[in-house]
Formats: structure tokens, sequence, C-alpha cells
């Protein structure tokens, strides 16, 4: 975690085509892997729970790193208004989220994933992404203030 910290703002300046075992030798094993199209292998390095920042890459069969990009944007988050995503597809474009939660009034119960980052680049946000009462494919999402950073809330810690 002390790698991602830090050299955080430089994981992206990364090379496309770096081998990648020298993306962790700077930066630190993904915390998170899975299978992506054509034989590729997706790894993400992300802060969550409780930081705001994570980095995907698709890394090839001979260990090639392609462009290392914020994974937690606002531009990245709107991918999943088009298609149908399951929590699986969430998670490996992703990562694990901060939290998972249950909503609603029982018989209308939705699960939702939080995730924590900086909206717009700035405002401390969680991303809610909701995948219903059968939590098998996304619904909805929206961002909202994320009360870790609420002053009233940091008060009371």
């Amino acid at each position: 975690m002390a790698a991602l910290l830090s050299g955080c703002a430089n994981m992206a300046d990364t090379p496309p085509g770096t081998a990648l075992q020298d993306v962790e030798a700077r930066y630190g094993k993904a915390g998170y892997s899975c299978p992506a199209d054509q034989g590729k292998q997706r790894l993400i390095w992300t802060q969550q729970p409780y930081g705001q920042y994570a980095w995907t890459a698709l890394v090839d069969e001979n260990g090639k790193v392609d462009r290392i990009v914020p994974a937690l944007t606002d531009a990245r988050f709107r991918i999943l208004d088009s298609g149908s995503w399951t929590p699986e597809q969430v998670r490996c474009e992703f990562g694990p989220p901060a939290e998972i939660s249950t909503i609603g009034l029982p018989g209308s119960r939705q699960v939702v994933w939080s995730y924590r980052y900086k909206q717009d680049g700035v405002w401390n946000s969680l991303m809610y992404i909701y995948f219903g009462s059968d939590g098998a494919r996304v619904t909805r999402r929206h961002a909202g203030p994320d009360p870790l950073f609420d002053p009233i809330e940091i008060e009371r810690w």
C-alpha cells in the first residue's frame, strides 16, 4: 500500500508495453485480477475500502502491460449505463467495492455496492451501484457525498 500511495500520481504515466514485473517492482502487486478478453488478464491496484483511487490495466500472455488508467472516474462509471452488467463484471472492471449493503423495505430490498472516489476529480464521493432485488444485474447508479469525509461525522470519531 505504501508503494501505491507514494506513486499514485505517476502510475498512469507507465508506458504501454512495460513488463508486469517492472510495474510490480515499482507499485506492488495488484490487489485484484480477473480474466479479460483475448486471453488477457485485467489487474486492478485499488485503495478501497478507504482510499479513493484504483488503477486498471490489461496484461497480455507475454506479461506486458497495456496502458494503466484510473478505474474510479465518472467517465469509467458511465460504461455501466449501457449493456447488462453482472456483479462479476463490475468487480472485474472496478475492483472490489468499499462497501456492500442492502437497502429498502422487506419485499423490495436491493443490493448496493459503493465505491469511494473523487467525483469530477474534486469531491469526496461514493458511487452507488444498484443490483436490484435479486442482486444479479446493475439496475442504476448514482454518486453521492461520502459520509466518511463529512465534518459532522469526523467529529464523532
